[in-house]
């Protein structure tokens, strides 16, 4: 069965991702129902599923009205935190599937943006909400950098062709710190003038790709001695593990402008 993905915008950065066939459709954190609901219209589907990473509101703000017009709606949720709407509950590393558009689905905890986090994975497709973003990654609310650094080291190992579909259009200032930490990355000058190029014509920057992203994500890049030496001429002490690296990576972006 083909399947279509579509990126429908929402507030200032946001994308809900609908995957689709030619009837049906599953949408993954749809944080407002307007333009999920107009989306459907216009191509004349029918809800089936939701799929929620975590509890941001910018990720499940639509929920109740999108069950309101489709009451019979599954919405697959972290079972760690307190999602309104929530029917099937999900800890993480369970298999699930979707029978509208015969797709499975292995279910990823990754903790560190929020407790609970968790994304979805199937048919060399990742959806992983705040976790990984387009050289970058989420930052840490509730999660501690060992947690985060976990995660990301899991999502790593996805076969390198793996599309990246995450939830906010963040890649253009995340290549800015990428280019303060690695200046002598060629990966990551090239990945600024394709992302420069689509960002002009009003073209989405995702999916990216989990080679992608080990190319020129600093962020899963915590072994590179470039990275290495960029994180002890900022911070002045040189770290000892690749946890240390990213923690001072996290911490130096948290406060960094271009």
């Amino acid at each position: 069965m083909h399947i279509d993905i579509l990126p429908i915008p929402a507030f200032r950065d946001n994308y809900i991702w609908l995957m689709h066939d030619a009837h049906n459709a599953v949408v993954v954190d749809p944080g407002d129902a307007a333009p999920v609901l107009r989306a459907l219209t216009e191509r004349g589907l029918t809800l089936s599923d939701i799929l929620i990473t975590h509890h941001h509101a910018d990720h499940t703000g639509g929920i109740a009205e999108l069950r309101q017009h489709y009451p019979a709606i599954n919405v697959y949720a972290p079972e760690a935190e307190n999602i309104d709407g929530t029917t099937v509950a999900l800890a993480g590393n369970e298999t699930i599937f979707i029978a509208s558009l015969q797709l499975e689905l292995q279910v990823l905890s990754l903790p560190g943006h929020t407790r609970g986090h968790i994304g979805y994975y199937g048919a060399n497709r990742l959806f992983c909400g705040d976790t990984l973003f387009a050289a970058g990654c989420g930052r840490l609310f509730e999660g501690t950098a060992a947690q985060m650094f976990a995660s990301l080291s899991h999502l790593a190992r996805l076969p390198a062709d793996t599309q990246v579909f995450c939830t906010h259009e963040y890649t253009a200032a995340n290549l800015q710190f990428a280019a303060a930490v690695e200046p002598g990355n060629p990966a990551v000058t090239a990945r600024i003038a394709r992302v420069s190029a689509l960002r002009s014509a009003n073209r989405p920057s995702l999916p990216s790709t989990i080679g992608e992203e080990l190319a020129s994500n600093p962020f899963l890049r915590c072994d590179s001695p470039e990275v290495i030496k960029s994180v002890y001429n900022h911070t002045g002490t040189r770290p000892a593990t690749p946890v240390e690296v990213f923690t001072a990576l996290r911490l130096w972006k948290d406060t960094f402008t271009a």
